[in-house]
């Protein structure tokens, strides 16, 4: 079994400023080369590069290091979504490349709450489900994560994938509603999550802290609709990916094999079309298994 990364970031401050960088560890040039090392120390095989800012530029950077590195294997880039012509012109001219295996927007930065309910979001989501490619939704807060069940169900033809588990809170309530809203969003067939991001500010980040969070996830998934994700380099402020990895494998390892597979291979390779890069899934083929 080749073990993937479904959310690993690179970002060059030579080809964009990344202008929400704050200043401190973050905000500094992450290689291919130092990601690789990262990912070989953990016995990782291959990782899926996601965008980290709403520009072409950045997109084209990530799908230019998907075609120098073959342990790339894919790249979740950037659509315009509330401009459908926008999105429809960037799906067709970075339709041929094989490593773009998904879509991501900043919904979290945007001030709009409602822009998964926008009208010009939802035809250009349609607009990628045409294209046979997922939806990452990213830090989905509560404000984002009633809304994501809603456009499952608006768009069932499109592969929803949660980011980070829709961050799960700590404090028990906001656990609670949490648990709650992200029932209503697992029940979509359509839907997906990734085991990543569980860092919080201020928060411990150990495998007692986000038992609760990666315990509820299988009940309300299923192995089949789940992800691992290192979310490197934002776990640089809790030790880097060693760190955070030995968390998540220590969860994973009380799992069965094939719930360990399908977590750390096999969905991925179903949910973003890819197996291992160069054994491209057709992009239509694509679809989390139904429950």
């Amino acid at each position: 079994m080749t073990r993937t990364d479904t959310h690993l970031h690179l970002w060059d401050l030579r080809v964009s400023d990344y202008a929400w960088l704050p200043e401190g560890p973050l905000r500094r040039t992450f290689t291919a080369g130092e990601a690789k090392s990262e990912l070989d120390a953990a016995g990782i095989g291959s990782a899926i590069l996601v965008q980290a800012e709403d520009s072409e530029v950045d997109t084209g950077f990530l799908l230019g290091q998907a075609a120098a590195h073959d342990w790339i294997a894919g790249v979740v880039g950037w659509i315009r979504l509330d401009e459908p012509a926008t999105a429809q012109r960037q799906l067709e001219r970075w339709q041929g490349n094989p490593a773009l295996s998904g879509v991501r927007h900043l919904v979290h930065d945007d001030p709009r709450d409602e822009f998964l309910e926008l009208p010009t979001v939802r035809r250009s989501l349609s607009l990628v489900a045409e294209h046979g490619l997922p939806f990452d939704v990213p830090d989905a807060w509560p404000r984002h994560l009633a809304r994501t069940a809603e456009l499952a169900d608006a768009l069932p033809e499109l592969t929803i994938i949660v980011d980070h588990l829709g961050k799960p809170p700590r404090a028990p309530d906001a656990f609670a509603s949490w648990r709650s809203t992200m029932r209503d969003v697992a029940a979509r067939p359509n839907t997906v999550a990734k085991l990543s991001g569980l860092q919080l500010p201020g928060e411990p980040f150990t495998v007692a802290a986000v038992r609760p969070a990666v315990e509820a996830s299988f009940e309300l998934f299923g192995q089949d609709r789940l992800m691992y994700g290192g979310d490197w380099p934002m776990t640089v402020h809790f030790g880097g990916y060693g760190p955070a990895w030995k968390i998540y494998s220590a969860l994973l390892g009380e799992l069965s094999e094939n719930e360990r597979t399908a977590v750390l291979s096999t969905t991925a390779a179903t949910v973003y079309g890819i197996g291992r890069r160069g054994a491209t899934v057709s992009r239509h083929q694509a679809r989390p298994p139904r429950r």
